[in-house]
Order: structure tokens, then sequence, then C-alpha cells
């Protein structure tokens, strides 16, 4: 296995780091350690069962993990505090903010903020691009 990790993070039910986890399983195989994180057990295991290589779940197994992979990968909402209706903590958004893994953030979110110059897309575009383009990009520059 290769030494390249990508996070995802993800709360809820785990539907969009599910898609993730599937969408980089797809183009990388198991040239990826994926570590899913979830912000709950549902959300862990969901990742869990779309091929995640690894779980951790809460607060602090977020924090701890986030600063040992190279890409950290989720919806907007993971670097607000109080995101995802409450489920990502200060801790959680600081830890992710500050990390120095490149962050991946796609523009989805329930947070009253818009991003001005975004083109809103499904899910599953942004997802494809998201791994067509930067993790990959990251990859090949490792």
């Amino acid at each position: 296995m290769c030494s390249f990790r990508v996070g995802v993070v993800d709360g809820y039910g785990g539907g969009i780091g599910s898609t993730i986890v599937k969408k980089i399983k797809e183009y990388f195989s198991e040239d990826v350690e994926i570590i899913a994180l979830g912000t709950n057990a549902i959300a862990t295991s969901q990742m869990m069962k779309a091929g995640a290589n690894k779980g951790a779940t809460g607060e602090n197994a977020i924090v701890c993990n986030v600063q040992q992979v190279d890409v950290i990968i989720g919806s907007l909402g993971i670097v607000f505090a109080h995101g995802m209706m409450g489920e990502v903590t200060p801790k959680i958004s600081e830890a992710i903010a500050a990390s120095s893994a490149l962050k991946v953030l796609l523009p989805l979110t329930q947070e009253n903020a818009k991003i001005v110059g975004v083109v809103e897309e499904p899910l599953p575009h942004l997802v494809e691009r998201a791994v067509k383009i930067y993790i990959k990009e990251m990859i090949e520059n490792v």
C-alpha cells in the first residue's frame, strides 16, 4: 500500500463521505490509504462500507488524524465551527484548518455561507473533479 493518506471527513449519515470514498477507490484502488473520519458512528460506518481502509469517530479521533494525512476532503462545512448542524465542533474545524494537509472542500453547505465564483453542480460532478484533478495531482507530485 502506498504511503499516501487521504482523510475523508463527514457527518450525518455519511452519504457525501461514502461517495468520495467510492470515487477515490475507483481511481486509485489500493494505491491510496483512505481514513474515514466521521463525526458520528453512522458516518464512519458508511464510509467503511464504501471501502475506506480505516475509520475513526468523534472529535478527538478527527483532531488526531487530520494531522497525519496528506489530503483532507469533505464538504465546506467541515471548516466551520458548529458546522453540519453542530456536528463539527470548534476543535474539529480548527484542527482541519491548521493541518498542513491539502484541504479539498466541496462547496456544499447548510451554513449561512455562499462562495462567490463557484458554479453549483451535483455532488457526483464535484467529487469527480476533486478526485480527478486535486487528489490525482497531489499523488503524482509525491
